[in-house]
């Protein structure tokens, strides 16, 4: 091929972006990457490893401040956020390596950093350059959605973008969201010694959660400080004799001004897709500003395709890689093979503590959906390991056909929930049901364990009893 044509060329390089420039290179095609910012992405940069980080040293802070329930009679800290930054920023440059330039051009990706502009199908401008090729896979990324909040423009406020530019403790942080990014850094800051405010406009934290999983959260939050205002919608912001403030109404019709030194917005991302022009290359974009796309992710049916946070529905870095295969399998391969993109087995983890983490169906997506279940409960203050390590709190809910032990979805609360859900990936994946977890050894004692005694729980609810009663003269019998 000449120079500058090629098998796929892919915008974007985030974990979308990477991983289909990485798939392409496997198989021998001819694959360029082009990105203008940092690869990476948002996850490496400036989300899911930078906020672990910090959840990480927030987690430490709070066993510090709980030490006698360990059995210390004594401990002393002092936080140093500009300290605490620097080691987000280190762990941020060990793990850079992982999706660097060097490492994907010795995979056999031309990695080009610039501005693509996108002309059609098969026409890419970069600069001076033109690249030709065959397909081009939209890896767009997305960013924090800022809300029409009368009076932002007057202060500097804070997103998940310029969060980690911090160099010292608010007093007095306003989160406003309550999704998974907005509590996880509401309970962070508290914990490293902020007074957080957290202001939600839904009626509860977490809101995609079934209501007695948020419930567990909530407590939590409360009981280490965290003021929740769930029910109020922020209208505008004030500077009043040097002070900032929130300006709130809630439900009930009330008004509140709630004063902060920093403000986090924390209210849900947008897809990075402002810049295309959809009539030009003949694609559509959602309401919400997603590329709308095909079963197969091709989003015009000639050559472009597009995957990760430009298409949703599912915003987390897991998705965006799975999605990747197939938008990269797809337009290398299209027409002579081609793969439907399986959405049925997704989990998601909110990294609060206690862990959220859940696959497959909630209880109110199967309420909303008219789809029948039945749910199994374990609580894990009952479990040896939580009890040992003194994190006794949270649950396994397990959704089931009624009847029958095959998974329709599972929700696990606990210290590390993010890890035993994948069991359930697993079982839900490959058809396994209860019965077969409940009879697979775990390792004792472990928090997985939690696990094979939902499957438990729920073998008892449908223990035989017409069978337990003959066994049981069956026995008296041979006494």
């Amino acid at each position: 091929m000449a120079d500058d044509r090629y098998n796929l060329v892919v915008i974007g390089g985030g974990a979308a972006g990477l991983v289909s420039a990485y798939i392409a290179a496997a198989v021998k095609a001819k694959v360029a990457l082009i990105e203008q910012h940092k690869l990476g992405g948002d996850c490496l940069n400036t989300g899911c490893v930078p906020s672990k980080a910090l959840l990480k040293t927030a987690k430490v802070v709070q066993m510090l401040r709980n030490h006698q329930k360990y059995g210390i009679k004594s401990a002393n800290y002092e936080i140093d956020l500009g300290q605490v930054m620097d080691r987000v920023q280190d762990i941020i440059r060990r793990i850079e390596p992982h999706d660097s330039a060097e490492r994907y051009r010795e995979l056999g990706v031309e990695v080009i950093q610039g501005v693509a502009q996108l002309e059609d199908a098969h026409t890419v401008r970069v600069g001076s350059r033109v690249l030709r090729t065959k397909a081009v896979v939209l890896a767009l990324g997305g960013a924090p959605f800022m809300p029409p909040l009368k009076g932002l423009e007057q202060i500097r406020y804070r997103t998940s973008e310029n969060l980690w530019e911090m160099r010292e403790l608010p007093r007095r942080l306003v989160v406003l969201g309550a999704g998974p990014i907005g509590c996880e850094m509401a309970q962070a800051f508290g914990r490293l010694g902020s007074q957080v405010t957290q202001v939600e406009m839904g009626p509860r934290l977490l809101p995609r959660e079934d209501a007695d999983v948020a419930a567990l959260v909530e407590g939590r939050f409360r009981a280490e400080g965290v003021r929740l205002l769930p029910g109020t919608r922020a209208t505008e912001v004030l500077v009043r004799g040097g002070e900032q403030l929130l300006v709130c109404e809630t439900d009930s019709g009330g008004r509140t001004e709630v004063p902060f030194d920093e403000l986090l917005i924390a209210v849900g991302r947008r897809a990075n897709t402002q810049d295309l022009d959809t009539d030009k290359l003949g694609i559509r974009l959602n309401p919400n500003g997603t590329i709308q796309v095909d079963d197969y992710l091709s989003a015009d049916g000639r050559g472009i395709y597009a995957c990760g946070d430009a298409i949703a529905p599912y915003q987390f870095t897991h998705t965006a890689s799975h999605q990747a295969w197939y938008c990269a399998v797809n337009a290398l391969f299209s027409p002579l093979k081609r793969f439907k993109v399986d959405y049925r087995v997704i989990p998601w983890v909110t990294f609060t503590d206690p862990e959220v983490a859940n696959v497959g169906l909630t209880e109110q997506e199967a309420q909303a959906r008219g789809i029948p279940y039945e749910k199994t409960l374990y609580g894990l203050d009952d479990l040896d390991r939580a009890i040992a390590e003194s994190e006794a709190f949270g649950q396994v809910k397990v959704l089931t056909v009624p009847g029958k032990d095959r998974i329709l979805g599972a929700n696990i609360v606990g210290a590390a929930a993010g890890e035993m859900i994948a069991e359930f990936v697993a079982a839900m994946k490959h058809g396994i049901g209860l019965n077969k977890i409940l009879g697979t050894i775990h390792a004792y004692p472990s928090y997985v364990e939690g696990n094979k005694y939902a499957a438990g729980n729920w073998k008892k609810a449908h223990a035989p009893e017409k069978v337990l009663k003959y066994l049981e003269r069956f026995h008296g019998f041979r006494r």
